[in-house]
């Protein structure tokens, strides 16, 4: 590409993965805040602002996710633009689509299978980072059920802390402590998912030549920053609605159990650079606190449609990705 027309489409490129981070800001608005809504602890308003604020805090603290994104899905030396655009595109429509039907899928699946679908459409399988990818995906594996649990066993121990307590006292105390609990999961949710923005952005950069190392700009953790907090504080409410209602019917401790389990391992993630899926965390929290009441007390036909949703994420991405990795290449030969 000329060097005009090669800036220009680096322009589109980021413009792309901005709008996938705000995309997954507004899905994933509910990881933050849908138990905290749904116990009536915080109203939605205070509740997406408290957590856009939390969100934007959390993306600028480290850039250990975006440089395991950035570097471990595809060989930085081996792509193009057109395979970062063909991935964030692919990953942009399926969050929004998922968004639309209420479904709190995952963006950071969404990311690396469309990111990994176009690489494999441009170069072959060589392309990938078997290290990365490796890592990655025992991370995305193993977190649900590290989430799920953490949740079952934090909820078991509250029951036995505070057996002889009154619901009333129960319910005065972990109302106040579910406030701390809902900015520390989006906190969480900030430092883990806009880095991975930031790593695909990075990614064109480098791929385009206009940095030499694979550092992450300033400009870029803000950008990223700011448009996931955006996307937080537009959060569609039907995702609300399917985490914070659909699944399990929660009060104030309980919201607390599956808010702490989840934060804390999507923070011990973040600080090891691993990338992780908060929708996955957050919500097999839910399931693992509420199954210590009785198996009976979640609503396994609504986790089931979102189990779904997570296993089609990467066959149907990674196809997309390779999709529109084909269709650029024929718009801009």
């Amino acid at each position: 590409m000329l060097d005009s027309t090669s800036l220009t489409f680096l322009i589109l490129v980021v413009l792309v993965a901005v709008v996938f981070d705000f995309a997954n800001g507004f899905n994933d608005a509910a990881n933050a805040i849908a138990t905290v809504v749904s116990t009536r602890v915080m109203s939605p308003l205070t509740a997406v602002i408290m957590a856009a604020g939390m969100n934007f805090v959390g993306a600028i603290s480290g850039t250990a996710v975006a440089k395991a994104v950035g570097t471990g899905v595809v060989d930085p030396e081996g792509v193009t633009l057109l395979t970062v655009a063909g991935g964030v595109a692919a990953a942009a429509t399926w969050v929004f689509v998922a968004t639309r039907f209420g479904m709190p899928v995952s963006g950071s699946h969404s990311l690396i299978a469309g990111v990994a679908g176009a690489g494999i459409a441009q170069a072959g399988w060589g392309v990938l980072v078997e290290s990365g990818i490796r890592k990655i995906l025992l991370g995305l594996a193993f977190s649900p059920i590290l989430g799920l649990a953490a949740g079952f066993v934090i909820m078991l121990t509250i029951y036995w802390i505070f057996r002889r307590a009154t619901p009333t006292l129960i319910t005065a105390l972990f109302g106040k402590l579910q406030i701390g609990t809902a900015a520390a999961m989006a906190f969480s949710h900030g430092s883990n998912d806009a880095q991975k923005t930031m790593g695909i952005i990075t990614l064109a950069l480098f791929v385009n030549g206009r940095i030499d190392t694979f550092e992450i700009p300033l400009w870029v953790i803000i950008l990223s920053a700011s448009v996931m907090a955006a996307g937080t504080y537009l959060g569609g409410s039907r995702v609300i609605r399917t985490l914070g209602v659909r699944i399990v019917a929660m009060r104030p401790v309980n919201g607390f159990a599956a808010e702490s389990a989840a934060a804390s391992i999507i923070e011990l993630a973040t600080r090891t650079g691993i990338p992780v899926s908060t929708t996955h965390v957050i919500t097999s929290s839910i399931i693992g606190m509420g199954s210590t009441r009785r198996l009976s007390a979640v609503r396994w036909g609504v986790a089931k449609g979102i189990v779904y949703a997570w296993i089609l994420t990467f066959p149907a991405c990674a196809l997309m990705g390779a999709a529109l990795f084909h269709l650029l290449n024929l718009v801009t030969d």
